[in-house]
């Protein structure tokens, strides 16, 4: 950081000069325009005005020929989340079908698409528009799927309903897009005054909302898990005795709650159930304690016992990341107010 000395100019104006070297790398001299942003916390921002064409981020990245599937869609995915509006994969041979597949199902989970493919090179484009992006509308959305697949959950529980069970799986990718899309615009937030300030986030919003985004998209897989453990047990539901599965649905209950009321207390700036939120852990734990061992109850079927344990757990971490949550709000609730 430089100090920089006000002096004035004429009777009125007062002015401080800028950076040599700032100039030099924003390639800004005598006569250009710059543009001055206020932010919430009053400090003053100068942004060198773009030419035509500089506001694109490119990112080009070579492939080797055998590179793996996995590895190509974790570096789209990371070109992605770092706010690059255009991918350009090269292949120093030609794409494999396969390479060519995993590329294509990974656009479908990002908002991007192909604008450009060749044997040995496909082009990327963003979809999203940062400038007229919504946290709070994308976290409301992802939210709103996450908690239905756990209101159709308990149903299913209370029904042995496989079907409605295993129509939860599919809205895992539903969940996963919205993930990446907030976790792409708060990564960008996070290094672009501007944009944070257009948002209305400053850098602590940045990692509560990051950590938020992370906590409902893990709910969202221990649900998606639970509901194909629930699919896997609809045909021994007769070897499981009522009152063990009872437990089962009132803990699974209580989870689901914890967790809905942990979101909107955040969206709605409102601690009041954070701490019975928080202690809901332990009454999981008292309620699961309860049932256990489970052979002891007459489930000694292998399979049966392991699909149970599975759910158990499934459960049981939902409860974990709702008191998450819940801690995120009660540390946002004493957070300085900007200025």
């Amino acid at each position: 950081m430089e100090n920089r000395k006000i002096m004035a100019l004429g009777k009125s104006s007062l002015v401080i000069s800028l950076p040599k070297n700032w100039l030099k790398m924003n390639n800004v001299d005598r006569g250009d325009v710059v543009s001055l942003e206020i932010l919430r916390d009053l400090s003053l921002v100068v942004h060198p005005t773009m030419k035509t064409g500089e506001r694109e981020k490119r990112k080009i990245v070579v492939i080797e020929p055998e590179e793996e599937e996995d590895t190509i869609i974790r570096i789209v995915i990371g070109c992605y989340l770092n706010g690059y509006s255009t991918i350009q994969l090269t292949s120093k041979k030609i794409f494999t079908t396969r390479q060519h597949k995993a590329i294509r199902d990974v656009v479908k989970s990002l908002y991007l698409r192909i604008i450009e493919s060749h044997a040995s090179e496909v082009i990327l484009q963003t979809l999203m528009d940062e400038s007229m992006a919504s946290v709070e509308q994308g976290l409301d959305r992802m939210h709103l799927i996450t908690l239905s697949m756990c209101e159709d959950i308990l149903v299913a529980m209370e029904t042995w309903d496989g079907d409605l069970a295993g129509s939860v799986l599919s809205l895992e990718d539903d969940v996963d897009q919205f993930m990446y899309y907030l976790i792409r615009l708060i990564r960008c937030a996070a290094i672009d005054p501007s944009l944070a300030g257009n948002l209305g986030l400053d850098i602590l919003d940045c990692l509560d909302y990051q950590n938020l985004v992370d906590r409902i998209e893990r709910v969202a897989d221990h649900t998606t898990n639970l509901a194909q453990h629930l699919v896997n047990l609809v045909e021994h539901q007769g070897v499981i005795p009522l009152n063990v599965w009872a437990v089962f649905i009132e803990v699974a209950r209580l989870s689901f709650d914890s967790y809905e009321k942990a979101v909107e207390g955040f969206i709605l700036k409102t601690v009041q159930d954070s701490n019975t939120i928080i202690n809901n852990q332990e009454k999981v734990g008292q309620l699961f304690r309860k049932i256990s061992p489970l052979p002891s109850f007459g489930i000694n079927d292998r399979a049966v016992f392991l699909e149970l344990s599975a759910i158990r757990e499934d459960i049981m971490r939902i409860s974990e990341y709702a008191a998450d949550i819940a801690e995120i709000l009660i540390d946002r609730a004493y957070k300085p107010e900007a200025k």
